[in-house]
């Protein structure tokens, strides 16, 4: 009997061995997945394809890797809203397209979509720091154009891209006017527990209740439960309730958690919606809601300035009473669906 729990209790032992050095040697390659099984890096159509006018971007991280993007401009030329799209883990952006067709025609925005590092065209190897930068880099490359409305940009993340949204928004309080996340995780840390339940007891989010004595092996935590709570900018989420991938109580902790500092948060669920199919199988009323949130809180510039009647004379106070429309507009109530 003795000797059975001896070995019991070794092989338990092994399996963590082995679960952990998964862990150190494979992490990278099971968040990132630039290339999807069987398929080619490159990309499998341009926007051309999807008779979408675009132009190729690139552009460099601080830390000078190369990143290949895709400008979707609407047609005909629109000021506003920019969508600043970062897609999910695996495959590339021009596996995203056709959201992106639908998006802008629904919309009537412009769609700006960033290769991360190690993905598609662009340079370099896929890391939480690295693609940090990047989607840093992507928002700098929108301030700076001067055919766009740079005070309507509007995050969207959908998975890892809800994480990567996150944190961008929570660092440019000034020039991401709002964040759209859809389907994203509490962390990578509660991830790991899921994709390799052995491991929960070891590794884990804020969220969990295990010792946690893994956690300082993971080299792309992505704890977006840590950071949501600290996003100023409105905040629209979008649930597919059927997520096969990430649990749909990952999204309910998500909103939960923002929503005890920033009461202009939205949460929206979808009963049929799985990981990727939540902006099709929603329909119309998840185009719907996108809408109202947008011009709820990211509405035309010229409509706040037109309720403004000043003095020309009087500078203070024509200030004064701009900032008060501005703020007046961005705090409308959302027409119940």
């Amino acid at each position: 009997m003795v000797s059975f729990l001896r070995a019991l209790l070794y092989g338990a032992g092994g399996v963590v061995v082995v679960g952990v050095a998964t862990l150190v040697a494979f992490q990278e390659k099971l968040v990132y997945v630039p290339v999807l099984p069987g398929l080619p890096r490159s990309y499998p159509m341009t926007p051309a394809r999807l008779r979408l006018d675009y132009e190729d971007v690139w552009i460099r991280s601080s830390d000078g890797v190369r990143l290949h993007s895709w400008f979707v401009k609407h047609d005909p030329p629109v000021r506003g809203p920019t969508i600043l799209f970062f897609q999910e883990n695996a495959g590339n952006i021009a596996h995203r397209l056709e959201f992106v067709r639908v998006m802008m025609q629904r919309l009537h925005c412009n769609v700006f979509m960033l290769s991360y590092r190690g993905y598609g065209e662009s340079d370099g190897y896929p890391s939480q720091h690295g693609i940090i930068k990047d989607a840093q880099a992507a928002l700098d490359h929108l301030t700076q154009r001067n055919d766009i409305d740079a005070s309507r940009i509007v995050v969207f993340g959908r998975s890892l891209g809800g994480a990567v949204g996150t944190v961008l928004a929570k660092n440019n309080p000034d020039k991401v006017s709002a964040i759209i996340l859809e389907n994203t995780f509490t962390s990578i840390l509660d991830m790991a527990g899921i994709m390799m339940p052995f491991l929960k007891w070891f590794i884990g989010g804020s969220a969990s209740r295990g010792p946690k004595v893994l956690n300082c092996l993971v080299s792309s935590p992505w704890s977006t439960i840590d950071i949501i709570g600290l996003i100023k900018q409105p905040m629209l989420f979008l649930s597919g309730l059927q997520d096969e991938l990430v649990p749909p109580s990952h999204m309910q902790m998500l909103y939960s958690k923002a929503v005890e500092h920033n009461r202009n948060c939205r949460f929206v669920d979808f009963p049929t919606g799985m990981h990727m199919d939540t902006w099709f199988s929603g329909g119309d009323r998840y185009w719907r809601n996108i809408q109202l949130f947008l011009d709820q809180y990211v509405p035309e510039i010229q409509q706040c300035k037109s309720s403004c009647k000043v003095d020309d004379d009087d500078d203070d106070n024509a200030h004064s009473v701009k900032f008060a429309s501005l703020s007046q507009c961005n705090v409308q109530k959302m027409p119940k669906m």
